[in-house]
């Protein structure tokens, strides 16, 4: 009896959890989607205004807590500007909480500004209007702190968006830190990074151009999401859940905090989507120094001067390491060539942590990000060449600084590297991208053009299973959730939660780890599935281990 009690006061808790997100959501929507920083910022540049507009905005960061910047500021020390990932969702994820990148580089007495984005693309907006406004940026922070140049950190596609802004014809100097940035998009292991051989079994880049003809020139990023919950349905639609329930009464803030910031979907423009597919997801034109900036323009990875720190994991399905550094033995034959071209880069590795940890993780940015701030010196100081950063930490402290813990830098090399995967069958599913392309871009996308409109955009908006999923449990369209929430009130007021070893909630546990497994074992069942018919399809095997790093 004692059980069933608890599990029906959770169940009224999880569900009225539940309602709270949807109302979140539409709260959100309802005030345009703004950034979700934790922090206080004024906004310096906002690149609609420019000459060619981008949906783009530089903010600096003025307030941690109750302290100002004057407070926290070393104006000695060289200025971080942050930039998130557009990959879907909205900008935040790099500061919306204080132990976050923002509030740890603030801590460490950096000026931090932050590059945000807005939900609606400009008009016609293409990728080189956006790396333009982020170089705006970043000569504007350089101005205002002419003594030191400034750190670049870029999560995710922000840190590929980074990576051709060092390698396009201008450059920057700065030190870039990519953080599970991918750059060698045909690397991974077979089984285990299903992503990369999606292009193939999909037909190519023709239907990411269908869905932004059907949203009226505008490419949802929910779809994005929803891609990326579908690599581990395990933890999209069962994990994460049954964690919420099983701790309901110490759960509840964190995962609200966290899904107002996932339930946030943004917009792409036609031109930005096709540009990215094309020329990074399928053609990996990046590592091969065919990805073309403007007129005349192409971003070569060899042009890169300012020393680049690369933080990936292992427990990162997204951008494993094989992507994140398959591209340097791509680009330098070998050591040697890394050092003749004076260039130096840096790599750290978590054994665990996955995608999103990387940038969102609090004992993440307490350890690895603070470190890497405070060695930033060291990094710039060391001689042109490959190096493993590695960190010691004997006190186990995440929070202590140096000398407490101590970092070293060991010399790795290039060939170490080298990843074997079968670059034909990714050059075939290239060709057979620009074929279907090039027939859908010619027969079928006028029509589907001169049929959508900002209704039938807006209707497709608002019924995707990512946002309808999330909505469909707030009052305002479930008249029945507000009886959920006058008894979650009541149960809130008289909740005796059953201790953690009690019996039956131990095999409550058991059960939802059963379950995961089970949906596991289906889930590489089918990536398995995925590289047969790819393989099929294409030729080859997708099989590709690095020898070593």
């Amino acid at each position: 009896m004692e059980y069933q009690r608890d599990v029906f006061e959770r169940t009224i808790l999880f569900w009225d959890t539940l309602r709270q997100r949807a109302n979140n959501m539409l709260e959100h929507e309802r005030a345009g989607l703004p950034p979700l920083l934790d922090f206080k910022y004024e906004t310096l540049l906002d690149a609609r205004d420019f000459a060619a507009p981008a949906n783009y905005a530089l903010l600096r960061i003025t307030e941690i807590g109750e302290d100002c910047w004057d407070d926290c500021v070393d104006p000695d020390k060289p200025p971080v500007i942050v930039l998130d990932p557009r990959a879907g969702h909205g900008p935040g994820i790099g500061g919306f909480k204080r132990d976050s990148e923002v509030g740890m580089a603030m801590r460490e007495g950096h000026p931090v500004y932050f590059v945000i984005f807005f939900p609606e693309p400009a008009q016609g907006q293409t990728l080189a209007d956006v790396l333009h406004a982020l170089r705006r940026f970043v000569e504007e922070v350089a101005k205002r702190h002419p003594s030191t140049p400034p750190v670049l950190y870029g999560n995710c596609q922000a840190g590929w968006a980074v990576t051709l802004l060092s390698s396009d014809c201008e450059g920057i100097v700065g030190p870039a830190v990519l953080n599970g940035s991918p750059l060698s998009y045909w690397a991974g292991d077979a089984g285990v990074n299903p992503m990369r051989v999606a292009g193939g079994l999909l037909g190519g880049a023709w239907l990411a151009h269908l869905v932004a003809d059907l949203g009226n020139g505008r490419f949802d990023g929910a779809w994005l999401a929803q891609n990326f919950e579908n690599l581990k349905p395990e933890k999209a639609v069962w994990e994460k859940y049954a964690h919420l329930f099983a701790n309901i009464d110490t759960e509840r803030e964190r995962f609200l905090e966290f899904e107002r910031w996932w339930n946030g979907f943004y917009f792409l423009s036609r031109a930005e989507i096709l540009a990215i597919v094309e020329n990074l997801f399928i053609g990996n034109e990046l590592e091969q120094g065919l990805m073309r900036i403007c007129e005349g323009c192409f971003a070569d990875l060899r042009r890169i001067r300012n020393p680049l720190v690369i933080f990936a994991s292992y427990g990162d399905n997204i951008t494993p390491p094989l992507q994140a550094l398959g591209w340097i033995p791509a680009v330098y034959r070998d050591t040697e060539d890394l050092v003749r071209a004076q260039q130096r880069i840096v790599y750290l590795t978590n054994p665990h942590v996955g995608h999103l940890g990387i940038f969102v993780s609090a004992g993440v940015a307490r350890f690895e990000h603070r470190a890497i701030l405070e060695s930033l010196d060291e990094i710039e100081s060391l001689a042109p060449g490959l190096y493993e950063m590695k960190i010691d930490n004997p006190s186990g402290d995440p929070d202590c600084h140096k000398p407490s813990y101590s970092v070293r830098f060991e010399s790795r090399k290039v060939e170490d590297l080298k990843a074997d995967y079968p670059r034909e069958a990714f050059e075939r599913v290239r060709h057979v991208s620009e074929f279907n392309e090039t027939l859908y871009r010619t027969f079928v996308s006028p029509w589907v053009q001169t049929f959508a409109n900002p209704w039938t955009a807006e209707m497709a908006k608002w019924l995707h299973p990512m946002r309808a999923s999330r909505y469909l449990f707030s009052e305002a369209f479930n008249p029945w959730m507000g009886g959920v929430a006058m008894l979650a009130d009541r149960v809130a007021e008289s909740r005796h939660p059953l201790p953690p070893e009690h019996p039956l909630i131990e095999r409550e546990r058991e059960s939802f780890g059963e379950v995961a497994r089970g949906l596991e074992t289906l889930r590489e069942a089918r990536d398995a599935a995925y590289e047969r018919a790819f393989s099929g399809l294409y030729g080859n095997s997708t099989g590709g281990v690095a020898s070593d790093g």
